[in-house]
């Protein structure tokens, strides 16, 4: 929708409507004058201009027309206009060709989606006549073409087009190119994972051995890890694709190159920070049970990242099953960092196990100076997130466990302050 903003409003429409804006709003003039706007504006791309010819005036009326339909979901109106609009198509308007035939992709593709009528062949046909229309958009419609195939379960139909995609050249490769072969190579590799999965789960319930069926399930594990396994030279996200290597290396029992996977995805400085890498190399290290250590060396390194993640209440129950001291100090930190974002306030396990971990840190001596250290920096605002009357209402309703559980902390926590949070001063939802 933006592209047919670009093709239809003119900056002369624009500069108008600042006028009828200002004229309308006499009371303010004396604060807008002199004052232009900060939005941009964007350079129209087809309007009407005083020697546009009558073939792009009717461009130019018919797309205006299927705006207007697409805006009021009138996809039959829509599909009627765009069966005209294509001749656009024939402008040999220096470099304005391109974007037409992207407009023609996304307006096509769009009413095809909405359009009740709408058929796998007429998909077909627009996203092949698109594709030979030029080379620029070519790989990237090949690839939305493979996904609807494959949300159509038409998995080798996917294949094939990205396959064909894999082996198409034009010209210098340029850098946008060959980033988006990678793309291609990537998401070709995912299908062949996709194919594997439905090979593995064929033969698991079969109760006799397909030495056949075995080796496509071995074709397809090397066709899936070439390319998968290249990712890793380009610096980005790749969860699924690497979740996929990852879980076909696991069923060979590769566990060496799966664990070098993980780690090289999770700690590889050239990557974007990603707390999935270190969930999903967590996970792995859990299933074939490392040591605690271990576990809580790569949460660490989660909780530095995001202090909020759900996984840091798995973190907190290793470090309260340690019997060093500083660990169960830790623990408290990991729990109070949860609970400084409000999406943790009303969660009963959480504020449960910070119970428990001052039960235990009552055992040490110190006990009231490591709290007090913890909570320094968080005495100002932490009473107005945790421990109002509003609080304590709504957690009376709620869940009164929870309000039990909060208000039998107050004290521990913020000693020198008359909280208004106390379970004495409701019973039954009424203030005392």
């Amino acid at each position: 929708m933006d592209d047919l903003e670009r093709e239809l409003i003119p900056l002369e429409e624009l500069d108008d409507d600042d006028n009828d804006d200002d004229n309308d709003s006499s009371d303010d003039n004396s604060t807008k004058e002199g004052k232009k706007s900060k939005l941009p504006l964007v350079n129209p791309v087809c309007v009407e201009t005083p020697k546009e010819t009558g073939f792009h005036q009717s461009v130019r009326i018919c797309l205006e027309q299927i705006r207007e339909a697409l805006l009021h979901h009138r996809w039959q109106e829509a599909a009627e206009y765009m069966a005209c609009y294509p001749q656009m198509l024939e402008d040999t308007t220096r470099g304005k060709q391109q974007q037409y035939k992207e407009i023609t992709w996304r307006i096509a593709t769009e009413i095809l989606h909405h359009h009740p009528n709408s058929k796998m062949e007429d998909y077909n046909n627009i996203y092949e006549r698109m594709k030979h229309s030029g080379v620029k958009h070519y790989l990237m419609i090949c690839l939305e073409h493979s996904f609807h195939l494959l949300l159509h379960g038409q998995i080798h139909d996917a294949k094939r087009e990205l396959s064909v995609a894999e082996s198409w050249r034009h010209g210098k490769e340029s850098a946008a190119q060959y980033q988006r072969t990678k793309l291609i190579h990537a998401y070709r590799s995912l299908l062949d994972y996709i194919i594997w999965c439905d090979k593995k789960h064929t033969h698991s319930n079969t109760d006799y051995s397909d030495s056949g069926n075995n080796q496509d399930m071995n074709n397809y594990f090397r066709q899936a890890s070439v390319n998968l396994k290249e990712i890793l030279k380009n610096p980005g996200i790749w969860d699924p694709f690497i979740l996929s290597y990852v879980e076909m290396l696991e069923f060979y029992e590769d566990h060496e190159e799966a664990l070098k996977v993980l780690n090289d995805y999770a700690y590889d400085h050239t990557f974007p920070p990603n707390p999935n890498a270190h969930v999903y190399l967590y996970q792995y290290l859990k299933r074939h049970d490392t040591s605690e250590r271990k576990l809580m060396k790569v949460l660490k390194i989660l909780h530095t990242l995001v202090p909020s993640h759900e996984m840091m209440l798995e973190y907190s129950s290793l470090l309260l099953q340690s019997e060093k001291k500083s660990d169960i100090q830790k623990a408290l930190g990991v729990v109070l960092d949860m609970l400084d974002y409000a999406c943790w306030r009303t969660n009963l396990d959480v504020w449960k196990r910070l119970k428990d971990i001052v039960k235990k840190l009552q055992l040490q001596e110190d006990w009231k100076e490591v709290v007090s250290g913890k909570m320094a920096a968080r005495k100002d605002w932490w009473p107005a997130l945790h421990f109002t009357r509003f609080h304590v209402r709504e957690d009376s309703q709620d869940n009164p466990q929870l309000m039990e559980v909060k208000a039998s902390l107050t004290s521990i926590l913020c000693p020198d302050q008359m909280l208004k949070y106390s379970a004495g001063e409701v019973i039954n939802g009424e203030w005392t």
